[in-house]
């Protein structure tokens, strides 16, 4: 009978890669930080070397090596060639520190707050509705007591940053514009992208002192200490000067939506007649079925802030309700999109 009970058992609908992949995910995409804080890729920016060349420069077994390059390779980050692992194009773009679009320092950040993403981490930010980073509590007023943390998390902004900086410029014909606010702009790396794109506008860099301070070393890296000037605001509470361009980048997503709709009004109240305003995210589907970035984003926005992400609809009639005109989205660089809106 026992027999008989399972004889019509069919074989599942779909195989079981899925469920795997949310394993793998917790082991395999750690290796490549792993591969990151042990400099095997600036090990490899002179050349391809052996497994065992490998193992003898940075100290550790054939077992582990070949572990984190395996994943590494896997993943796109090396490559494997008559025995010799070499960097792939987007680890000599992103991972070696000389070059400008380096995200190695957001890697840092991840890799020195690890205990935010972990399971009883996350587990208590979704049951509490609170984030978890630093012990708890509001970041931005953690950096504005520990300077140190202001300026790791200042570098791994500018890393996620300055590639995409150079990009949403061009999207858009801004070259009517002339004065554009960064509001809360962390390192300036925007401020910089839309100096150096947009060569007829001025941009005024919006945040509070410390963050002014760091910003203004990135400018001066830039030479553009003529171009953008910053200006120490508390962005809730403070007048906003006059400007025909506002930008956010990553902002939005930091607070809930009665927060992001004083912001906006605040930039319709405060910008000039035809003037633009410019947000810039990782955008939900409509639906909010996807895509998989801005969900798994969303969860960081839950270990860090109280925020989330948004679709671009949800922005939309955001910018539509407080009274701005021809409201567009546009995909930006990678992951990103913008939102934009005219004030009539």
């Amino acid at each position: 009978m026992a027999q008989d009970a399972f004889s019509n058992i069919q074989a599942p609908r779909v195989d079981d890669r899925p469920v795997w992949d949310v394993v793998f995910a917790v082991y395999g995409y750690p290796a490549l930080l792993l591969a990151h804080r042990l400099k095997v890729f600036p090990f490899l920016a002179d050349g391809p070397r052996t497994l065992t060349d490998i193992c003898n420069a940075l100290n550790i077994k054939q077992r582990p090596a070949e572990a984190i390059l395996t994943a590494a390779t896997a993943l796109g980050f090396l490559s494997l060639q008559k025995g010799c692992y070499a960097l792939t194009a987007v680890s000599e773009e992103y991972l070696l520190e000389k070059n400008p679009n380096y995200f190695g320092f957001f890697w840092d950040l991840m890799i020195d707050n690890y205990q935010v993403s972990s399971f009883a981490s996350l587990e208590k930010a979704v049951l509490t509705d609170s984030p978890q980073a630093y012990g708890g509590g509001d970041i931005f007023k953690t950096h504005e007591e520990q300077i140190e943390l202001l300026h790791r998390f200042t570098r791994g902004m500018h890393s996620t940053s300055i590639t995409s900086a150079f990009v949403w410029p061009e999207i858009l014909d801004l070259s009517q514009h002339r004065l554009m606010l960064d509001v809360a702009g962390g390192s300036a790396a925007h401020s910089i992208g839309a100096a150096l794109k947009l060569p007829n506008l001025k941009v005024l860099f919006l945040d509070f002192l410390p963050v002014c301070e760091l910003a203004q070393e990135y400018i001066d890296q830039y030479g553009l200490q003529e171009r953008i000037k910053t200006h120490e605001t508390n962005i809730w509470n403070d007048h906003w000067p006059s400007a025909d361009l506002h930008f956010y980048s990553n902002i939005y997503h930091d607070w809930l939506p009665e927060k992001c709709h004083f912001l906006t009004a605040k930039s319709f109240d405060s910008l000039e007649s035809g003037g633009r305003i410019i947000i810039h995210e990782m955008l939900y589907d409509d639906q909010k079925t996807g895509p998989f970035a801005p969900a798994a984003f969303s969860m960081m926005m839950m270990g860090w802030t109280e925020g989330k992400q948004y679709s671009g609809l949800e922005l939309s009639t955001m910018l539509k309700e407080i009274g701005f005109e021809e409201i567009q989205i546009h995909k930006a660089f990678g992951y990103y999109s913008i939102v934009t809106g005219r004030k009539p």
